[in-house]
């Protein structure tokens, strides 16, 4: 790479972490795509200051094309770029920003997914958490923790030990953007994390007695995304189940609402910065009351089978 794009990337790096906060995911996603604009530069004999938005529009093109990226994909490289382009105008690098002249490809809503107490609780139940068999107690310790307090897979595994506060029973939880949120830890859940402190992290921790991430793997070091997937959709198939990991965080949302939690409420315990992310729980609501009407109203039309 030339040594002024990757001054370049390094600066912008900064920027994001320091001054916008972003996840090291985004971070990771952004830096990778303008990685590529700037090469795409380099290949057609810009300067970053002469870009104008035909060639924006030209590098996403390019990038549809070759890559054969979906709409939401588009919309992500579209992001990195306007992102990209604020840092240059706050570095004074240019004072233009020809990227608020691209529209974002619109996006098909899609509904969160979630399933019923049931089936949450038959996910919960196939996990042998016996006297033991210190995998088991930590994954219903873990998986109980995501459903009662609503949290993303990120969020579970970046818990630190301090992060637990036994009284009065609350969770301190770093989501999107480094936003703090204080969860409460419902009863189950509660009870299944005690054991996992009590009785297996003792166990997985070893020798590593400085380790202070709360959720630890057989050899004592932090969990990843990966294997807390892998782990959830064993147990799915064990329960006959077709789900994934954040589904249980849908479902907390659901079943909030369902119970009579207010919108806010809801919006705050997960986390959204903006209320219009949490109102498309409604939707899945709606239906619900639709579905009802439809089969019990004397006006109401059966679904067509």
């Amino acid at each position: 790479m030339n040594p002024v794009d990757k001054a370049l990337l390094d600066d912008y790096t900064d920027f994001l972490v320091v001054e916008r906060r972003v996840s090291q995911a985004t971070v990771d996603v952004y830096v990778s795509e303008i990685t590529r604009y700037l090469a795409f530069l380099r290949a057609k004999q810009v300067a970053i200051e002469d870009a104008a938005v035909d060639t924006l529009v030209a590098f996403l093109v390019e990038r549809s094309e070759r890559d054969h990226v979906n709409q939401r994909t588009q919309g992500r490289n579209l992001s990195s770029l306007k992102s990209f382009f604020r840092y240059l105008n706050e570095a004074g690098i240019r004072e233009d920003d020809p990227t608020q002249l691209i529209d974002a490809p619109k996006l098909p809503t899609v509904l969160p997914v979630s399933v019923s107490y049931d089936i949450v609780d038959s996910i919960l139940a196939s996990i042998d958490d016996s006297v033991g068999n210190p995998l088991g107690i930590r994954d219903k310790a873990m998986f109980e923790l995501i459903y009662s307090c609503g949290l993303r897979i990120s969020e579970l595994c970046g818990l630190r030990l301090s992060d637990f506060r036994q009284e009065p029973r609350i969770l301190r939880v770093v989501g999107k953007g480094n936003k703090e949120r204080l969860v409460p830890i419902g009863e189950y859940a509660m009870k299944a994390l005690g054991r996992y402190l009590d009785e297996a992290r003792p166990v997985l921790r070893a020798n590593r007695l400085q380790e202070q991430t709360l959720f630890l793997g057989r050899r004592g070091r932090p969990l990843t995304r990966a294997l807390v997937w892998k782990r959830f959709k064993a147990y799915c198939e064990t329960a006959g189940v077709e789900a994934k990991v954040h589904t249980l965080r849908h479902s907390f949302a659901s079943h909030l609402l369902r119970g009579g939690a207010d919108l806010r409420t809801v919006q705050e315990l997960l986390g959204h910065s903006d209320i219009r992310t949490t109102q498309i729980y409604t939707h899945t609501e709606t239906e619900d009351l639709l579905q009802a009407y439809r089969t019990f109203h004397p006006d109401g039309e059966p679904d067509m089978k």
